[in-house]
């Protein structure tokens, strides 16, 4: 659930959580309080590294790869510069608002507005469930949703930075350890 009636391609700090399907842990293992990211994990820290490269009005801050989730800090600099592919008709104005044509009776929704932070999200999931299917791993798979929270001032920046350092040492306390699934 997102906040009603925030923006979320405006510009802001974002704390995001993304886990896999059934929080099966793909992305390696922690020994020792410190994160061994497994090959998939590897191409899922490779893609989150490529966020900022890919998208000039995107920045990271502080993240970690977990072994069923990554928390990260997206920074969303500048609001996105809308660009279509294809042959559109109409005016530029007049084509961002339509919504997107139901393919085989599946109900319709209006696209994510490039640049908001789900957009962001879907894409960088998109590209990393691409790259783990075609590695082999077919079983790999995201939960549909995940947990974001707007950072509005410098004390929750710190205590999220410090959150997301101390994850990979507190993962037996997790929740999101499988092994905690049923305390």
């Amino acid at each position: 659930m997102r906040l009603k009636g925030w923006d979320y391609a405006a510009t802001g700090w974002y704390f995001v959580t993304l886990c896999t399907r059934g929080r099966e842990c793909f992305f390696g293992d922690v020994k020792e309080g410190e994160m061994h990211l497994s090959e998939i994990g590897d191409i899922v820290a490779e893609e989150w590294q490529r966020t900022e490269t890919i998208r000039p009005n995107v920045g990271l801050d502080e993240w970690v790869v977990m072994p069923n989730h990554i928390h990260g800090i997206i920074v969303i600099k500048h609001a996105a510069i809308e660009t279509f592919r294809g042959n559109v008709p109409g005016p530029p104005e007049e084509t961002a608002r339509r919504e997107e044509t139901p393919h085989r009776g599946v109900s319709t929704r209006a696209r994510l507005k490039s640049g908001s932070l789900g957009a962001i999200v879907g894409q960088f999931k998109s590209v990393c469930t691409k790259r783990i299917w075609a590695a082999k791993f077919l079983a790999f798979d995201w939960q549909p949703r995940f947990f974001d929270h707007i950072i509005r001032d410098e004390l929750s920046l710190k205590s999220i930075r410090q959150y997301i350092v101390d994850n990979p040492v507190k993962w037996e306390q997790d929740k999101n350890n499988p092994a905690n699934l049923w305390m």
